[in-house]
Order: C-alpha cells, then structure tokens, then sequence
C-alpha cells in the first residue's frame, strides 16, 4: 500500500455535528478506521470484545476465529483507553456500561471514502487530470491538422471525450462503492487487490 487518503462526503450536512478537521484527525489513525468500518457494517450494535477481534483479525491478516488472546487484549485495552473515548467525545459512536457500541449521528451521517494505492496505480485525480489533458491535446491537434487527425471532426472528438469521461465515471463510481468505509466485509485498507 502506498498511500491512504481520506476522504468525506458529506451529502448530508455532517459539518453541524463534527467538523472536517475532526474528522481528519479521527480518520489519521488506521486502528479508528477499522472500528469506524466495523461499526458500519454491522447489522446490529457490537461489544468491544467483537470489535477487538475484528480489528486485530485485519491487522494480523487472519480469520477472527484464529485471532490469539494476548493479541486481541491488546487491542481491546487501546480501544477502551483510547479509540472509543475519542470516537464518543465527537459524537461518532456511543459505549454503553456493558461494553456495547453504537453508531451516533455524526457516524450514521457520514460516508468515510477511503482511497487504497497499491504499487503503481494512480490517484483518480491524476487520472481524470491526464484524461482532461490528452483531451484538449487531441482536439487541439483535430483543429490545427495534424496529419492522421486532421480529418476527425471536432463533433467526433466530442463523442469520444464524452465516452471516455462517461466509462471513467462508471468505473470510478463502482470501484468507489467499494472504498467506503463499512460497504463490505473488510476495509478497503484490507482487501487483497485482485
């Protein structure tokens, strides 16, 4: 994994309840990540021993049922010193007395995106900036002549820009569905590439 970007989209207006730097500085640590995914996916509110093991399943890469104690004592101490005290001061999740945590507003309103690059894939930014630039380039060259694109029409131009921009959103938004945080079984973070 070569780098981890955050981000949120806030369709609802999540910026009343948390602001963007607090989320950023909750997003910062990939251990609230994994309890923000965790949280997510569930059906129904988890207790911090199932959240432990979770967590400590995807840091180890192995199944849940294979996670040792010591390990997964481990991670249960820093979610109840730490991470869920943090989480629950900026109203993302509730700690009920016996261990159970829900989801609180500010986390029911929010989608977490989180971007994964894995060896030499680029950012979805560089790529619609390379697509945008070879696109005025080609029409660029379709109006000055240039020979073997000199007898496009600059409305085909158009209708392959169009295509290509169209397929690219299509691609982004199915692959992105699957970067949200709490969308699948693992984080985006997790999963293998393949």
């Amino acid at each position: 994994m070569s780098a981890t970007t955050e981000t949120m989209n806030a369709e609802t207006d999540a910026s009343d309840d948390i602001s963007e730097e607090d989320i950023y500085e909750l997003l910062s640590n990939r251990r609230r990540r994994f309890l923000i995914h965790a949280i997510k996916r569930a059906d129904d509110p988890l207790d911090v021993s199932e959240l432990s093991r979770y967590i400590t399943a995807w840091e180890l890469d192995m199944e849940p049922a294979e996670v040792p104690y010591d390990e997964r004592h481990n991670v249960h101490s820093t979610l109840r010193r730490t991470h869920l005290p943090k989480l629950e001061e900026k109203n993302v999740v509730t700690v009920g007395e016996n261990g159970v945590v829900r989801p609180a507003p500010a986390l029911r309103e929010l989608d977490i995106y989180v971007e994964v690059l894995r060896g030499r894939e680029i950012p979805w930014n560089l790529y619609y900036l390379g697509l945008s630039t070879f696109s005025v380039l080609l029409l660029i060259a379709v109006q000055i002549g240039v020979p073997g694109l000199g007898s496009l029409s600059p409305i085909a131009v158009g209708v392959f820009v169009a295509t290509m921009f169209g397929i690219s959103a299509a691609a982004h938004y199915v692959i992105g569905r699957r970067m949200v945080l709490g969308s699948t079984d693992e984080p985006p973070e997790v999963r293998r590439a393949g």
